[in-house]
């Protein structure tokens, strides 16, 4: 790819697709901007689906900071358009999670949530290929799930997700990515506990803030230095934990030294973080000692963080801050400021949002159980229908697709395929070396074959090979090219006493002019196939046979649908010498 006059990799746009996302995880616009900027040209140059997806993406994610909300929902809607052109994999699933959260950021709640559950599901289809080839982005799909569920106050899910992107990232080699979800689960651990304590279930609440508390250490034990922004965040969400776990005096100088340090460097998101982490701490301290300013100076840092979070379009956290600026001024006998700040935080909350929250928790697991049974009923089916060793389809499979095929209406040939001495390849070497010469059968049928023909494993060394709309003539070209392709493959690799090689019986059914004359059926026309195989075998191997075929010309040429009796096609010795 080469975007201008600079060359550009697919690695150098992976690079700078992370360098981005981890701009746009800090919620840094200024960094976000500048990593966009200096990527779009390579984007822009780019035609795999993939690569067009991300650019619509970040585009959405520009006008969302932007405040350009329709530039936003045009860019998502473009993005989506093309990920359905994409397979399923763990790259798609990241796209569709990055779009949920910038859908979570722009309010768009119910949009947010079907991609969340779309991509959710793609990171469960995942097969554990998939996820060797593409572990980044699998672990990064769940980071960017786990802050849109947390966005969506599913913080149980958003947990969840947080914890199986740690475990993915335990394997990659890079200590950030590492770090990166110690941190995330350190965070959701402590905002769920928060949340759980005010609901009254402390001692669950306190197991989490413990887990929060381990999974920080952890991470500082990495061995790693992240970004300042990022360490900040870390050490409010330790001292935040340490409050959740009820260790106010041990929580209360870290906290004020971080806060300190964040209004002095950090950005405006972390700002607002921070202030209500603190607010928080306040507030709890407030309740336990009257007097001390504790309460006044609460409400001031939720005001503030209210401020941060309006500015970065976190509406949930912002929303947050309302409802507890409510309730904090009614604790300290000002009921008009309360009721000021409780009627804000009902017109921003809608009651929509409040009735459906549990709705699509419920949604959201449903779907996603039911998307696992259907993947093992895929399983299932495609176990009963597959090859196991070879990957074709077995015999099952080949007997469903000749029961549905009309005979007469084009003509239609069967080439029945053996492998010559298989028995001795088993004999004299072993079975695992007979499955190795079975595979690489398979794959060379596969491979040589006409587009449109069909290659299945019938049984034991024999295969079965569907050559639609086909002629004598031109099957015989066909699977003169299979076994050619066989008898020229490179076997010494192997431990055997001679080279591979198969012998081919070939049947057609030719176009029937009378629609009212009744075709073979398709048993007849393999029993034939197999006659000529039989044929082919005690004619020395290595060769194909068909009917028509006499037995001085070892197998006909063919072309343009005729059949050359008297010129070998094989090149197999003539009968009665060595094969």
């Amino acid at each position: 790819m080469t975007p201008g006059s600079v060359s550009v990799t697919y690695g150098d746009l992976d690079a700078a697709l992370w360098r981005v996302l981890a701009a746009s995880g800090r919620d840094d616009v200024p960094a976000f901007r500048a990593e966009l900027d200096a990527v779009e040209p390579s984007l822009a140059a780019a035609s795999e689906p993939r690569w067009v997806s991300w650019r619509h993406a970040l585009v959405a994610r520009r006008g969302l900071v932007d405040g350009d909300r329709d530039a936003t929902a045009a860019a998502v809607a473009a993005a989506r358009e093309v990920l359905g052109t994409c397979r399923p994999s763990a790259s798609t699933a990241l796209v569709l999670a990055y779009l949920a959260h910038v859908e979570a950021a722009a309010d768009h709640l119910d949009a947010a949530m079907l991609l969340a559950i779309d991509a959710s599901l793609l990171t469960e289809q995942v097969t554990p290929p998939d996820a060797a080839e593409a572990p980044r982005a699998l672990h990064q799909a769940h980071l960017w799930l786990s802050l849109t569920l947390t966005a969506l106050d599913l913080e149980e899910l958003a947990l969840d997700q947080a914890e199986l992107g740690h475990r993915i990232a335990g394997a990659l080699p890079d200590l950030a990515d590492r770090w990166q979800l110690l941190r995330l689960c350190a965070q959701q651990s402590t905002e769920l506990a928060q949340t759980l304590r005010r609901r009254g279930d402390v001692t669950r609440s306190r197991e989490l803030a413990e887990n929060a508390l381990a999974c920080a250490t952890d991470a500082r034990q990495l061995g790693f230095e992240p970004d300042p922004d990022d360490l900040d965040r870390l050490d409010v969400v330790q001292a935040w934990a340490l409050v959740c776990h009820d260790d106010l005096d041990d929580a209360l100088g870290p906290l004020r030294r971080v806060h300190r340090r964040v209004h002095r460097t950090g950005s405006t998101w972390l700002r607002g973080y921070t202030d209500l982490a603190l607010a928080r701490l306040l507030g709890r301290l407030s309740q336990l000692h009257s007097g001390g300013g504790h309460g006044e100076e609460a409400a001031d840092l939720l005001v503030d963080a209210a401020g941060a979070f309006a500015a970065t379009a976190d509406r949930r956290r912002y929303r947050q801050c309302l409802l507890e600026l409510g309730q904090a001024t009614a604790a300290m006998g000002r009921p008009a400021d309360a009721l000021h700040w409780l009627d804000a935080y009902r017109a921003d909350t809608g009651q929509a949002h409040a009735r459906s929250r549990a709705l699509w928790a419920e949604m959201f697991v449903r779907r996603s159980r039911l998307r696992e049974v259907e993947r093992q009923a895929a399983v299932l089916r495609r176990h009963a229908l597959e090859d196991p060793l070879t990957g074709l389809g077995n015999r099952r499979s080949a007997e469903r697709r000749l029961s549905g095929l009309r005979l007469g209406g084009e003509p239609l040939s069967l080439a029945v395929v053996d492998v010559d001495r298989f028995k001795e390849v088993n004999d004299d070497t072993s079975h695992s070396h007979g499955d190795e010469v079975l595979r690489r059968v398979a794959a060379l049928l596969r491979e040589h074959s006409r587009v449109g023909d069909e290659v299945y494993r019938w049984a034991g060394d024999e295969f079965l090979v569907v050559l639609p709309t086909a002629t004598q003539g031109q099957a015989l070209a066909a699977v003169e090219r299979l076994r050619a392709a066989v008898a020229d493959a490179d076997w010494r690799d192997l431990p055997l006493n001679e080279p591979i090689t198969v012998s081919i019986g070939v049947a057609t059914a030719p176009a029937v002019a009378d629609e009212a004359a009744e075709p073979a059926g398709w048993r007849s026309l393999f029993d034939t196939a197999d006659l000529h195989l039989f044929s082919a075998k005690r004619g020395g191997r290595n060769r194909v046979r068909a009917p028509g075929l006499v037995d001085g010309g070892v197998d006909g040429g063919a072309g343009d649908g005729g059949v050359d009796e008297a010129t070998p096609v094989d090149g197999a010795p003539p009968e009665g010498t060595s094969a």
